[in-house]
């Protein structure tokens, strides 16, 4: 018999040792080496057909590579083709991450059944029954999507060769496993080699692929780094399991930018596009409340009227607290000491609580200026007219700096039905004949004149 050959692994990075030791000196994360048999055969799952014809590849000068741009298939699904940067490019590999129970799986049978292309859709954790049930609560057609429950990637090629999809989902990449591979689904060396088989075939035959993935208790992608590195297209979807709705950003993107983000409301029947998320981020009340601004800022080319809020209070316990939620600390506590040094408002002694709405991370520095009125507002017991909306950076002399793209976030504001906005007046402007007036504001002393002299 063969002696059998094992390494050491990594079980949070991948990292590969030739010995056992406590503590893997790449992460630095101590008790996650294990030993794993990497005894293989010198076979590959995906064999392409006899009709295909391997050529080796051959150097081409650069000027003679053909540049016209890949057509890519679109998903019908608005937000998902944003973020990808205008749908699935041929012959990718997408990753989908995210928190169990958050709706990955819903997301993409979804897609699956309204696809106008043919998709194989393999579940490993699911029965046939189990997606059918689903799939008739979210959409009764689905004519194009085949739906395969397996977990050996041999089988798995065998059932591609017969059906030819034209897109194939795997649900998911941690519970796929190879033969050629001794050790258990899930593990590095099972997780490794299943991508690079169904890499080779998606580069081989020009079908793109979707894989789903775990996440760690830390929220990474399980499994090791270099799976993010082998994939094209490494998306996150985020949210929070007790609000209905959901975030999908990229992390990763090779045909696109990875500032984009897409915005879904998780609903009986599905996930439901949110064409505009500014109304979802604003909440609709009847009357003026103090401590409440509205900012305009931009996730990637989209912009995003947000709501934030702020609570002042004279601290109970001696020192005082100072906690955020979807925005800086380190930056709140920034923009306190400008206040108390340039403007003269006593805040040093008060707690000071700070949320951006909507379940939402922002670290666009354009919503300085709303959180300075949000604040002064609560600190004042003074309401912020709720037709006033701020677009602004504040330095650390009591300016207001600039930001980019500020005529995107006056047409957005416009278009939302906000009478005012707050920009600085070092801003380049050169809009005309605008239904919302744009007040021009230099320091923090212009704001405080405007809102509550």
């Amino acid at each position: 018999m063969a002696k059998v050959k094992t390494s050491f692994f990594c079980q949070n990075c991948g990292t590969q040792y030739s010995k056992w030791q406590g503590q893997c000196h790449a992460c630095n994360e101590w008790n996650t080496i294990v030993e794993e048999v990497i005894q293989k055969e010198e076979k590959s799952s995906w064999k392409p057909s006899s009709t295909e014809t391997k050529k080796a590849p051959k150097p081409l000068r650069i000027s003679d590579i053909d540049s016209t741009q890949e057509i890519r298939l679109d998903t019908t699904d608005g937000e998902l083709n944003r973020v990808l940067g205008g749908g699935l490019v041929p012959g990718s590999l997408t990753l989908l991450g995210g928190e169990p129970g958050i709706g990955k799986s819903t997301l993409l049978l979804q897609i699956s059944l309204k696809l106008p292309y043919k998709t194989l859709y393999v579940s490993g954790e699911e029965s046939q029954k189990q997606i059918k049930m689903r799939a008739e609560r979210i959409t009764p057609n689905g004519d194009n999507c085949f739906i395969l429950t397996e977990t050996k990637t041999q089988n798995i090629f065998k059932q591609i060769q017969e059906i030819e999809p034209e897109i194939v989902i795997i649900d998911s990449i941690q519970t796929l496993h190879t033969d050629y591979i001794e050790s258990t689904a899930g593990s590095i060396s099972q997780i490794r080699e299943c991508s690079a088989e169904l890499i080779k075939f998606a580069k081989e035959t020009n079908v793109p692929v979707l894989l789903i993935g775990h996440i760690t208790k830390d929220g990474t992608i399980a499994g090791p780094k270099i799976l993010e590195h082998m994939v094209d297209t490494v998306l996150q979807f985020e949210g929070d399991r007790n609000h209905v709705y959901r975030i999908l950003r990229s992390l990763k993107n090779r045909f696109g930018s990875t500032a984009e983000i897409g915005i879904y409301e998780m609903q009986g029947s599905g996930l439901r596009e949110v064409a505009n998320p500014s109304e979802i981020l604003i909440s609709h009340k009847d009357e003026e409340l103090s401590g409440t601004a509205i900012a305009s800022t931009l996730e990637g080319m989209r912009p995003l009227m947000i709501e934030i809020q702020a609570l002042v209070s004279t601290a109970v316990y001696g020192t005082p607290q100072r906690s955020t939620t979807g925005y800086n600390a380190k930056r709140l506590n920034m923009i306190l000491a400008v206040l108390e040094k340039r403007a003269g408002f006593r805040l040093g002694a008060k707690d000071v609580f700070l949320n951006v709405t909507g379940g939402i991370s922002v670290d666009d520095p354009a919503i300085d200026l709303a959180v300075v009125a949000a604040i002064l507002s609560s600190n004042e017991d003074i309401p912020v007219g709720k037709d006033f909306c701020f677009a602004g950076e504040v330095g650390l002399a009591g300016e207001i700096r600039p930001v980019n793209r500020v005529e995107q976030r006056i047409l957005e504001a416009e278009k939302l039905g906000f009478s005012t906005i707050f920009v600085s007046k070092y801003n380049k402007i050169s809009l005309k004949e605008t239904l919302i007036q744009v007040k021009l504001v230099a320091k923090i002393e212009d704001v405080v004149g405007e809102l509550f002299g």
